[in-house]
Parts: structure tokens; sequence; C-alpha cells
């Protein structure tokens, strides 16, 4: 009877694991392989009095100085009144500086004054109040919190049909006014940012790639090989825009994203992803932003941060579903009012990968472009156990999502260290990357691009 009682008491504490657990696997056990989970949130205190503060910020907008319908003034005052903690101005072609001056006019643009739009920037005392959250808001309360200007950005390649455009960011005010650039001139942009000293990232690819009216170009090899290898190449070059303001031509840009994770990593490369309004209008500031984890809200941390990934992804609209990591159905839930879903508490215990989350109901994981795990979360905690995951020593990398009636919210990937030697990048070379290069080039070609938009638009 003894033995029988032990055995049992036994069984008992070697399961009491997994029912602790929630995402536990759902047969065997698998080995703990050799690796170590390296996640950006490490260094984050999330609770206390000395926790981190969750700022949301974009970094990509847009006003009257480029190709938008709302001037400076009124664009910044209305992300102060949205609650935004931080926003970068980045006109196209146009390198911006502190709101209460004019940036340098750029010809293209003249013609906004035909459409009846004026330009304008703030006072110095609107300046003073909003970076400093004394300005009142619209109901004549003060805020308390400033928000933080963010300067020389720009999206560069302002004249591309192609929709080939990268975020440069802090590059001098004098750099990057009226760049043209190049049609699928990525490399071209990101070339000229690292030059001038700047950080820069890929803006909604999924628009080039044309994605929406076909989800498999995110998963080509050689738009992956394209995208990747401009992200190894320059250091610089911290990775792409995930969610786009509406996502209306970039909902595929998710699976991108795994896909180049899975490409660069080998390299030791991690992908950033980004999430931001690209507003051109009052409605669409809230759509798309980041959540940024920092011990202080200013422009030092906002790079730092921008580095290292301490910062989570939240959209509010995205508009068609698909069957790969989901969701089934698209969903807008913009200026409705409804809080937005977002983490509260990503932490790592060895192979144990803890989050929890406010105004979400599901949580799901995905490791190496697959759904690993998918169920409810309240207001508790969620363990991923890799250890009870088949082949979880394989993974590359692990990212968190959570949906909530407010929109989802996304974490960085977590990145599987298993103590090997990054491979070196090394460029194509030889005869056949030259004739492709030579045949992209060509193909690039304003006339070209040109002749080929009016055979599609009369075909």
């Amino acid at each position: 009877m003894k033995k029988i009682i032990s055995i049992i008491l036994c069984l008992t504490l070697l399961a009491a694991p997994c029912l602790s657990i929630v995402a536990c696997a759902e047969e065997t056990a698998a080995p703990s392989g050799d690796y170590t989970i390296v996640s950006p949130y490490s260094e984050v205190i999330w609770e206390g009095d000395d926790a981190w503060g969750a700022y949301k910020g974009s970094l990509h907008s847009h006003t009257t100085y480029s190709d938008a319908s709302v001037d400076l003034a009124t664009m910044v005052k209305e992300y102060y009144n949205q609650d935004y903690d931080f926003l970068a101005n980045s006109d196209h072609g146009v390198t911006g500086v502190e709101w209460n001056r004019a940036p340098k006019k750029v010809l293209l643009y003249s013609y906004q004054k035909l459409l009846g739009y004026e330009t304008a920037h703030l006072t110095d005392e609107e300046y003073e109040g909003i970076t400093t959250g004394t300005y009142p808001l619209y109901d004549g309360t003060v805020r308390g919190s400033h928000m933080t200007c963010v300067v020389g950005a720009n999206e560069l390649n302002n004249m591309t049909l192609t929709k080939s455009h990268v975020n440069a960011f802090f590059i001098p005010e004098d750099v990057g006014n009226g760049y043209g650039g190049w049609e699928n001139g990525y490399e071209d942009a990101v070339k000229f940012t690292q030059k001038h000293g700047g950080l820069s990232i890929i803006n909604h690819p999924g628009d080039w790639l044309e994605s929406r009216d076909n989800i498999s170009t995110v998963s080509k090899e050689k738009n992956i090989q394209y995208f990747g290898n401009i992200l190894l190449k320059y250091d610089s070059c911290l990775g792409i825009e995930v969610f786009n303001e509406t996502n209306s031509v970039t909902p595929f840009d998710r699976i991108l994203w795994d896909n180049l994770l899975m490409y660069t990593l080998p390299y030791g490369k991690n992908v950033i992803g980004f999430s931001n309004t690209d507003a051109h209008t009052i409605e669409n500031i809230d759509s798309s932003f980041n959540i940024y984890m920092m011990e202080e809200n200013n422009v030092e941390n906002i790079k730092e941060t921008m580095q290292t990934g301490t910062s989570f992804m939240v959209t509010r609209n995205l508009p068609i579903g698909n069957d790969i990591i989901g969701p089934a159905e698209g969903f807008d839930v913009r200026n409705s009012g409804i809080p937005y879903p977002v983490f509260t508490k990503v932490a790592v215990n060895g192979h144990k990968i803890t989050v929890k989350a406010e105004n979400a109901q599901t949580v799901q994981f995905i490791a190496n472009g697959e759904v690993i795990y998918k169920g409810e979360i309240g207001s508790g905690d969620v363990t991923l156990d890799l250890d009870t995951i088949e082949g979880a020593e394989n993974f590359q990398y692990v990212r968190a999502e959570v949906f909530g009636e407010g929109g989802m919210c996304l974490t960085q990937a977590l990145v599987i260290d298993d103590g090997g030697e990054a491979q070196e990048y090394e460029q194509a070379k030889g005869i056949l990357p030259f004739i492709k290069k030579v045949i992209f080039t060509l193909k690039s070609s304003r006339l070209w691009v040109i002749i080929v938009e009016i055979y599609r638009m009369a075909f």
C-alpha cells in the first residue's frame, strides 16, 4: 500500500507543473534543449515604484508640408489630445524639425495651395506647453504629461510610383529635403540614411509587394531575400512596419515579418517590428501605433528602444483575416473609444515565457511562422513552457499576440539562442547575381515603371 501511495504521489507531483501552466503540450513533453530565450524585455521593471512607463507613439505621420490634408499644428494637437506620448513627423522628402518651426519647403508640394491646403506650425507657447504637458486639452483640462518631439524623420523616395518608401530617422535637418529616390529604391534610401548617420525602417512593404491581392507574395523566396538582404547589409536598417495605418494594403505584413525573422536570425540580425499611423487625416490617428517601455519619455530613450525592441505594436484596424496565423476575420474599431489590448508583462524563466495583458481576451504564441498555442487570457499570467512543445529546440524565435475588442497587440520576437556562432553574411557574387542586378536596375527606371503602369491601367 505504501508503494502504491508513493507512486500516486510521484505521478501527481510530475503532473503538477503542466496543470498549473496554461500553455502545455497536448501530448508528451519534449526534451529540454540546450538553448536560451533572449528577450528584449529582460530589463523592464513592470511593477512597483520603479516601474517603467508604457508610452504610446507613432514614428510615421504626415502634414500639408507634403501630401496630407492636415497642417502640422492641427496634427500635433490632435495627437496630443489622443494621448500620444511621442511623435515623429516624417513628411515625404521633408526632414522634420521642431514643431514650432517650419521645415524646408519642397517645390513638389506647391500643388497643396491649389487644393486649398495651408501650412502652419505651432507657436512657441504651444510647443512649450505640449512638450511639457501643461498645454490644455480640447476640454480645457491640463493633460499633465508631455509629448516628445522626435526630429530628423523623413519618408524617403517621395517620387516613386512603386511605393518603395523608407523612413529615415535622426538625420540632419538640411539632409533629405526633396529626396526623390528611385523606383524600387529601398536600398538606395537605406544607404543614404546610413551615410548621414541615421536609422531607418522599411515602410509598409506589403504596399510594394501588392500582397493584399495575393497573400503568397509575402512568402515568396525572392521577396524574403530582397528585404532580408537589405536588413543584413545595413546595420542601421532596424526592421519593417508590421502595422501601417489601417493596414488596407498591408494586411499580411505580420507573415512577411515572420519570414524575415527566419531569414535574418541565423546571421544574428533581429528584425524589429514597428506600428505607425502613417496619418494623412485626423481619422487615422487612432489606427496603428507603438507602445514603448521606457524609464523616461525622452528622445534618447526612444532612439534606444527603436534599436532594442523593448516595445509592442498595436493596431485598431485589420481589414482582412487569414488562415495562416489569423485572425480569421478582419476588424475596425478606430475612434470607437474601446480600450486597446496591451501587454503588461513579458518575462522569461528558463524555457518558460510568461505574459500578462489588459483589455484582451485571447492570446497566441507564434514560432517560426506557426501558431504553437492559442487560448484565453484574463487578468492573470499565461505561461508557455517550451519544454512541453515538440521541436521547440529548433525554434528560431517566439513571439506573442493578444486580441481584444479594441484591436490586437504584438510583442517583439524573443530569440532562441542555441549558443552557436552566427553565420557571416556575404553578398552574392558572380555572373548570375550581376545579371539579376542589371535586370532589376532596368526595371527600376521611372520610364519602365510608367510604361508598366499604363499597360496595367489599359488592360
